[in-house]
C-alpha cells in the first residue's frame, strides 16, 4: 500500500519514511508544499500522514480540500496536542489524530488499523444508496433529491451511509460516536449533534425535511 507523508520537518519525514518502508509500505514524502492537493490527487495513495502546521497551508484546511477530491483516509501526526485542534481534525473527517512524539510501534499499529478498516469498507463505497427518494453516493460525497444535489464532508457522508445501512433502526448515540470516531480518543457528545444538524441543514437545502428522526434518550433513525 502507498502512504504519503505531508511533513515539512525533513528529519521527521525521513525517519517516518524509513520506518514505513521497513514495514513494506510504498512511501512518498511531500517536499514541495505549493500544491499539495494536486500532488496527492495525482499520486492516489491509500493513506495520508498529515502535519497540522505546514508552510503555505494549514493542515486542517488541507484535510478539508483533500476530502473534496478523494476518499483517502488521513491520520494527523502533529506536535499540536490541543483538544480543540484534535476535535477540529476529527470533525473534518480525519481517521485518527496522533501527537508527537509518538512511539513507533503504536504509530504502526494505528496505521494498520486505519488501513484495515478503510479497505474493508470499499465494498460499501462502490454503491449508491437510496431511501425515500434520497440518493447517497459515498464515492463522491454527494447526496441528491429530485435533481438537486449537495456535497457532504467525509464524516457527514460516513454517518449517512451508516443510517442507510440500518434503515428503520434506532441507532444509539454511543454507537454512532464509536463508528465515526473509533480511534479510541475521547470525543465530546456534542460533536455528533453538530454533525447531524449539519446534515439536516444540507438536506433542507435540497428540499428534504424530517429525514433523520431523533428518538429522545435513545438515538437517531431514518
Amino acid at each position: 500500500m502507498k502512504i504519503i507523508i505531508v511533513e515539512d520537518e525533513k528529519k521527521i519525514r525521513q525517519e517516518l519514511q524509513l520506518l514505513l518502508q521497513s514495514a513494506g509500505y510504498e512511501v512518498i514524502g511531500i517536499e514541495d508544499f505549493h500544491d499539495v492537493v494536486g500532488q496527492i490527487t495525482e499520486l492516489n495513495p491509500d493513506l495520508i500522514l498529515l502535519d497540522v502546521h505546514l508552510p503555505e497551508v494549514d493542515g486542517h484546511e488541507l484535510c478539508r480540500k483533500i476530502h473534496k477530491k478523494m476518499v483517502t483516509p488521513i491520520i494527523f501526526l502533529t506536535s499540536d496536542d490541543s483538544v480543540n485542534s484534535e476535535i477540529n481534525g476529527m470533525l473534518l473527517g480525519a481517521d485518527d489524530y496522533i501527537s508527537k512524539p509518538y512511539h513507533p510501534s503504536l504509530l504502526m499499529a494505528r496505521i494498520a488499523a486505519v488501513l484495515k478498516r478503510t479497505q474493508s469498507n470499499k465494498d460499501l463505497s462502490d454503491k449508491f444508496l437510496e431511501h425515500k427518494g434520497v440518493s447517497l453516493d459515498i464515492r463522491t460525497y454527494f447526496i441528491s433529491y429530485e435533481g438537486k444535489r449537495i456535497d457532504l464532508s467525509k464524516n457527514e457522508c460516513k454517518l449517512l451511509g451508516y443510517f442507510f445501512k440500518h434503515i428503520g433502526e434506532v441507532i444509539p448515540r454511543l454507537e454512532l460516536i464509536d463508528y465515526l470516531w473509533d480511534s479510541g480518543l475521547y470525543i465530546d457528545d456534542n460533536s455528533l449533534s453538530v454533525t447531524v444538524n449539519r446534515i439536516r441543514s444540507k438536506l433542507e437545502k435540497i428540499g428534504v425535511t424530517d429525514f433523520i428522526e431523533t428518538k429522545r434518550g435513545a438515538g437517531y433513525r431514518i
